[in-house]
């Protein structure tokens, strides 16, 4: 047992057809069907979590989960980082358990997401309130390279950020002040790739001359 999350991201402008392909390998098995995610993330009134770039996260998705990440950190071209993850009975009462010990929650964030094995790695297709990307995390760096070149992802667009850390890199002026990551505060928005300082990974290189 291991507590080393290793993963990518990639920016997607065709998810259904990347899901084509990926239910196309005979070894890519459905483990989660798309399923809405809400995440609460937490920091005491001093704000140590952020400034040391620690997560700690509360998520209900099919099942209520507690999570602590560590720094991130580059390891052979993917993001290394600390992860313990515990599932909780009930959501509400680990929240105020987290609030009654300090924590308070500093942002909201959504997603929907579909979750597939692949050999070894875990791929899941995120659709984020901002956009969609597919997350390949797995045991080693090159099973991980080796799954993007699978599926036709530019290894080089492959994004290291986490989602909140994109968040903040859209301009003022389009967020318009909103704090939370939720479909609701985007709803008639437009964000272009550049907002986020990344490109799609699903389109096709252009041949050698």
């Amino acid at each position: 047992m291991t507590d080393q999350e290793l993963e990518v991201k990639f920016y997607l402008q065709n998810m259904p057809a990347l899901e084509k392909k990926l239910r196309s390998l005979p070894e890519a098995t459905l483990i989660q069907p798309r399923t809405h995610e809400i995440n609460l993330r937490f920091d005491d009134a001093a704000g140590e979590l952020s400034r040391g770039q620690r997560i700690l996260r509360l998520r209900q998705d099919a099942e209520a989960v507690l999570t602590y990440k560590g720094r991130s950190e580059d390891r052979q071209d993917v993001a290394a980082r600390q992860e313990i993850e515990v599932v909780v009975s009930d959501f509400a009462v680990t929240r105020r358990l987290l609030e009654a010990l300090g924590y308070h929650v500093y942002v909201t964030y959504e997603k929907y997401r579909s979750t597939y094995r692949l050999g070894r790695v875990r791929v899941t297709l995120d659709e984020m309130p901002y956009g969609d990307f597919a997350e390949i995390e797995g045991p080693d760096p090159l099973e991980i390279q080796a799954a993007a070149e699978q599926l036709k992802l530019d290894w080089s667009a492959r994004v290291m950020e986490n989602y909140l850390a994109l968040f903040e890199r859209l301009p003022p002026t389009l967020i318009a002040g909103k704090r939370d990551l939720t479909f609701d505060n985007f709803r008639g928005l437009t964000v272009k790739p550049a907002d986020l300082g990344v490109r799609p990974a699903d389109v096709p290189l252009p041949a050698a001359s």
